[in-house]
């Protein structure tokens, strides 16, 4: 399948939610409990954009799939590390969506400046381990049994990917001042 991938816009946020709240509300892909409002998901992609991506796939101009990136942590030491997210309808799980959202997502943080890139996985999860670790992350911990939802502890892993090695780092380049995609 070809997939255009684009910045997300608002107007996106329907077609995000729609995929999205399955996983909220029938999985423990997402940590959330309630699925996000559409207004919500507007918010969440307006308040993103001017810092870091988010990104969709469409395939005939449907939405298929988004990946975003989003503050590691508060503290200011940690500027230089960014949280990824991908989420794919499963309509098209496994024919290149999530991997072809990740390979836009990676490179326009490596221009921002970020030094590494980190994914938590709820676990287990075959399918979100097997493409991360296709796109070079490197498993680097778990938290054992850090939620509790639908009745039982999960765990939580967390995966890492190197991006840009400068030393010492250059600011990060808000998303808006990028170009690229």
């Amino acid at each position: 399948m070809n997939y255009n991938v684009r910045v997300a816009t608002p107007a996106d946020a329907s077609a995000i939610q729609a995929i999205y709240a399955p996983m909220v509300l029938d999985t423990v892909i997402s940590f959330e409990l309630i699925p996000p409002t559409v207004d919500d998901m507007a918010a969440r992609i307006a308040a993103t954009l001017p810092t870091h991506p988010y990104l969709v796939a469409e395939v005939e101009g449907k939405v298929v799939g988004y990946a975003y990136a989003s503050q590691h942590r508060a503290r200011e030491a940690y500027r230089w590390s960014v949280d990824v997210t991908v989420y794919v309808d499963p309509v098209v799980h496994r024919n290149g969506v999530g991997r072809a959202l990740y390979q836009q997502l990676l490179p326009l943080l490596e221009k921002q400046g970020f030094h590494a890139a980190y994914a938590g996985i709820a676990l287990p999860n075959a399918g979100s381990i097997g493409i991360h670790e296709a796109l070079g992350f490197t498993h680097i911990g778990t938290y054992p049994e850090v939620g509790f939802k639908h009745g039982q502890w999960h765990s939580v892993g967390y995966w890492r990917k190197p991006l840009c090695a400068v030393t010492p780092p250059i600011e990060i380049i808000p998303f808006s001042e990028v170009e690229g995609l």
